[in-house]
């Protein structure tokens, strides 16, 4: 058995917030837990290939939309699933901070970055 505090693990910057990686790979639970910030008026377009995510919404708003057009509202207490690689735009509203609790099957390393650009989907 162990704790982790946010105060424990250094903010890794990915673009357009910060995740402290509380779980990783390295603690062999077999997924990872990341307390992931999106900073208000960001969009990042995204896509894991190396892993499944979940993210459970604890404060703030925003939204993330799939390839297809589709809109998917996120507000506290709502999760959003990307059981399929799927690339996505992620977007904090305009007026607060979006906070999510993220969950990585194969676990993360805690270690990778994200490399925001026009140009793609930024992946790990």
């Amino acid at each position: 058995m162990f704790t982790r505090s946010m105060e424990e693990v250094e903010a890794v910057e990915w673009g357009s917030g910060t995740s402290h990686r509380l779980v990783t790979e390295g603690d062999k639970m077999g997924y990872a837990i990341a307390r992931t910030l999106v900073r208000a008026g960001t969009e990042s377009k995204l896509e894991y290939r190396n892993h499944l995510e979940s993210c459970y919404c604890i404060s703030g708003s925003g939204n993330v939309e799939d390839t297809n057009g589709n809109v998917y509202e996120i507000t506290p207490g709502t999760v959003y699933v990307l059981d399929n690689h799927d690339p996505h735009y992620l977007r904090a509203s305009e007026h607060e901070d979006m906070e999510l609790l993220s969950i990585f099957n194969p676990p993360i390393t805690g270690n990778e970055k994200h490399t925001l650009s026009p140009d793609g989907f930024s992946s790990y």
